[in-house]
């Protein structure tokens, strides 16, 4: 009979190893990849490698199904320092599965390496239930709700488009809002603008959107910012957002935007709308063109009304 040693050392002679620099850099790449994390729940709940599935280690042969079907995608399995996961490895490739691979030096690694980890909090019974309907969707769910909660979110102007995005940001449980504007509640602004009321006429927008968004979901921080962005503070502005979205109604704002969320590797939602027409893009850094590359110069002054 084998001891532990001695198959731990078949399993490291028959599986591949990947360190965590080679990890991080399949992740950012966004190629195919099943990451799963063999520790027990209790471990990976303490913290984990986004976007990792937990499987512990007694289950994954009875539940890789869960977790892919296709036997040629590369498979990424790590546990706390490596002995759980390369067994793993081992009875994967085993069962025919081509293309495992073992995380060097495992969870303790990437965290001395100083690379990211998730550590989600308890939902509370009203998280449960408010999000409820999202569960069902495989594409959300209770791991996707969670990123949710996680989440930053920076929408400039608080206007025709800022308005009902961040309404329903807020109300999906996106747990930072920065709603940024530098205007005033006008009267005519309150046919399409639904953040705000009558009785919010002449106080800042961001001021009623905040309370707005509040009343609609207590779960999430909004960050009121009453000022216009400016080539002096837009870097300084989305440097802690994950996701930007443009509801400006101007061209000089829409390229600042642009241009700062390329120089940053943010992600830009641009939205535009005239009367009964409007489009929505997203721009994505290295992904994709960016409103520069599809508009390169701005129309003169004038000859498109905003």
């Amino acid at each position: 009979m084998k001891t532990l040693r001695e198959m731990l050392a078949e399993a490291r002679r028959a599986i591949r190893e990947e360190g965590p620099e080679g990890l991080k850099a399949r992740l950012a790449s966004g190629e195919p990849l099943v990451l799963i994390d063999v520790r027990d729940p209790d471990e990976y709940r303490d913290g984990y490698i986004e976007p990792a599935v937990n499987i512990s280690r007694g289950f994954l042969e009875f539940r890789i199904g869960t977790a892919t079907t296709d036997p040629s995608v590369p498979i990424v399995l790590y546990c706390q320092t490596g002995l759980r996961s390369a067994l793993a490895a081992k009875a994967l490739t085993d069962l025919g599965f081509a293309n495992v691979i073992n995380l060097a030096g495992c969870y303790q690694k990437w965290v001395q390496s100083g690379l990211p980890t998730v550590k989600d909090s308890p939902l509370t019974t009203d998280q449960i239930q408010r999000y409820s309907r999202h569960f069902l969707l495989g594409q959300v769910g209770e791991k996707g709700q969670r990123k949710l909660l996680r989440s930053k979110v920076l929408l400039i102007g608080a206007g025709g488009l800022g308005s009902p995005a961040a309404y329903y940001l807020a109300a999906a449980g996106v747990g930072t809002l920065g709603l940024m504007d530098g205007d005033v509640v006008d009267i005519t602004n309150l046919q399409r603008q639904v953040l705000h009321t009558t009785a919010d006429i002449g106080k800042p927008k961001v001021e009623s959107g905040t309370r707005t968004l509040k009343a609609l979901n207590p779960d999430i921080t909004v960050i009121p910012l009453p000022m216009r962005i400016t080539v002096d503070n837009v870097m300084e502005t989305i440097k802690d957002y994950d996701l930007v979205v443009d509801g400006s109604d101007n061209f000089e704002t829409r390229y600042l935007v642009n241009d700062a969320c390329y120089l940053a590797g943010k992600t830009n939602v641009h939205g535009s709308i005239f009367q009964f027409e409007g489009m929505a893009t997203v721009f994505a850094p290295n992904e994709g063109p960016c409103y520069r590359c599809l508009y390169p110069t701005p129309p003169p002054p004038g000859l498109v009304p905003s």
